[in-house]
């Protein structure tokens, strides 16, 4: 079975290397151009790149900028796939490409719910308690494929990046289960009516302020970890908070309370209690020494 596989982050790397230890044979890998990164703007690979890069694999890498170039469609017809399997590629496949094989692609939600580029982060947000892994056969429109297969995952309490780890794993089995059982699969049709959609997330998406309900900052902070985090008006990055019992809604924005560890501050219907923080062109510091060195008390305002 010749599979061509299409995938970026450490998410997709998983998968590819979960491919690889159950012997299907991968004749090429897409995956995005490398970019640069940091302020030094060093040039670096993608996770699946890197991964075959390291492991010394003898895998062809295609980098295509688009998959809509005559070259990419031609590379791929070349390599005669038997299956295109996609996870986290970052790129729409065109339709000339998902008739040279069955595409699936392993979509981090349970469809029709969360299509699009932020699925983990959204469920999060909307304060699910379960979410999935749906593959799905691809076709022209955004996660709107017939579905073959799922797996389920718990996801209370868990941070953003945790759900990407358990998922990956998830993923990982799931491809390799319907690769191996694809012929009896009966495809599901999703149900238009069930749709939510979901957007990239942006960098000012981490915005609180002390009018947001606490547990809305709560799930912010779970699923904004770790990029881009979440932050203050005046810039200050909160990186280690609790959600505190309490529906006391004067005072946004006051220290409610302070202890060895910690500080609460007021947020609407609810407190947040701040174990560590950042201000802006600062080094991270622990919220007692925050305190102290501001030589603040309950009932001063952080900033």
């Amino acid at each position: 079975m010749r599979i061509v596989f299409m995938g970026t982050p450490s998410y997709a790397k998983v998968i590819l290397e979960e491919i690889l230890k159950n012997n299907f044979e991968v004749v090429g890998v897409f995956t995005q151009p490398d970019k640069p990164v940091s302020r030094k703007k060093i040039l670096t690979p993608p996770d699946v790149k890197k991964f075959i890069l390291e492991k010394e694999l003898e895998i062809p890498i295609f980098q295509p900028k688009t998959l809509r170039d005559e070259k990419a469609y031609q590379d791929i017809l070349n390599l005669k796939p038997d299956f295109i399997i996609v996870a986290a590629y970052g790129q729409i496949l065109p339709k000339n490409i998902l008739d040279i094989a069955p595409c699936i692609n392993l979509h981090a939600s349970i469809l029709p719910r969360y299509r699009g580029a932020s699925p983990i982060q959204s469920a999060i947000l909307a304060g699910e308690k379960e979410t999935g892994i749906t593959a799905m056969l691809m076709d022209v429109g955004l996660d709107d494929g017939d579905m073959l297969a799922f797996s389920y995952l718990n996801i209370k309490g868990l941070n953003a990046d945790e759900v990407f780890d358990k998922l990956s794993v998830l993923a990982a089995k799931l491809t390799i289960k319907v690769l191996n059982e694809f012929e009896s699969l009966k495809p599901i049709k999703q149900d238009e009516s069930l749709v939510t959609k979901c957007t990239k997330i942006k960098k000012e998406d981490g915005l609180v302020k002390f009018n947001d309900n606490a547990k809305q900052v709560m799930r912010k902070f779970r699923a904004f970890k770790p990029w881009p985090g979440i932050f203050l008006e005046n810039g200050t990055k909160l990186l280690d908070i609790k959600l505190k019992e309490g529906k006391k809604t004067e005072n946004l924005g006051e220290i409610t309370a302070i202890d060895k560890v910690s500080f609460s501050v007021q947020f609407k219907d609810g407190e947040v209690e701040i174990f560590e923080l950042q201000e802006p062109s600062k080094k991270p510091i622990l919220a007692r020494d925050f305190i102290n060195g501001k030589r603040l008390k309950v009932g001063d305002r952080i900033y």
